[in-house]
């Protein structure tokens, strides 16, 4: 079944990890993506065009930088001159920092991790919302974390960042409920992905001791939960905060 057939998505950081395991899920189901990414080395062309081929549906790269507001506005701009429907965002890139207690956190650290993990999707939102406002519908869909609700693991600025992008989504599920534009979030738990590198051994072990299902989530796990909240299964769901870390 194409659950996304028609539809037109955008989401960041697909090059790897969560984003790239979404990017594949969405175009399985029939979705047309703007695919943006740091960078576009040859292999991740090369990957997304096989994916278009394969899926029979459009995959265009973008790419900026989303700590650069200017390349964020540049691309966004880029999109909305396709004159083309919206009909979904992903914000999914991010980053971490390294391991730091805050007492030895410069504030400049802070300010970048809040600049790609929280001030980046809502610059996206705010132009994406040019087209989702015209169409009266859509569906905005934050990548969270567990850290934001919970406060571990991850660092002070991490942590921060998450749970602000948690009570973005909130209000802005309450603002956008005139256009019909839903606003959701998922909140992984320890997935394999490069951000787990930066977890110290006792913590990782800490957490899958405490994990019911005792293991990591997968990128394409929390894809699938992408996958419903962007379609029109969940087309009563909004201002949610969806765990996906496998019990804890």
């Amino acid at each position: 079944m194409m659950l996304l057939q028609g539809k037109t998505a955008v989401i960041t950081g697909c090059s790897r990890g969560i984003g790239r395991s979404i990017l594949e899920v969405f175009a399985q189901n029939g979705a047309d993506i703007w695919a943006c990414s740091r960078t576009a080395p040859e292999s991740y062309l090369r990957d997304t065009e096989e994916l278009s081929t394969r899926y029979s549906v459009r995959i265009s790269p973008v790419t900026f930088d989303l700590a650069d507001r200017d390349q964020v506005t540049r691309a966004m701009k880029e999109i909305l001159a396709s004159k083309g429907p919206v009909d979904i965002v992903v914000n999914n890139a991010g980053m971490v920092s390294k391991n730091a207690l805050f007492q030895l956190t410069p504030i400049k650290t802070i300010d970048d991790v809040f600049e790609v993990n929280f001030f980046a999707p809502l610059l996206i939102t705010q132009y994406m919302l040019k087209a989702m406002t015209r169409q009266s519908s859509g569906s905005i869909i934050n990548i969270a974390s567990i850290a934001g609700l919970d406060g571990e693991p991850g660092q002070l600025e991490y942590v921060c960042s998450k749970a602000a992008l948690i009570g973005a989504t909130r209000k802005l599920s309450r603002e956008l409920s005139y256009a019909h534009i839903r606003v959701n979030a998922i909140a992984p738990g320890i997935i394999e992905t490069d951000m787990i590198e930066t977890m110290a051994d006792d913590v990782m072990a800490r957490f899958m001791q405490q994990c019911s299902m005792k293991r990591r989530g997968t990128p394409a796990e929390i894809a699938n939960v992408a996958l419903f909240l962007a379609s029109d299964m969940s087309s009563y769901i909004t201002g949610q905060v969806i765990r996906a870390d496998g019990g804890l």
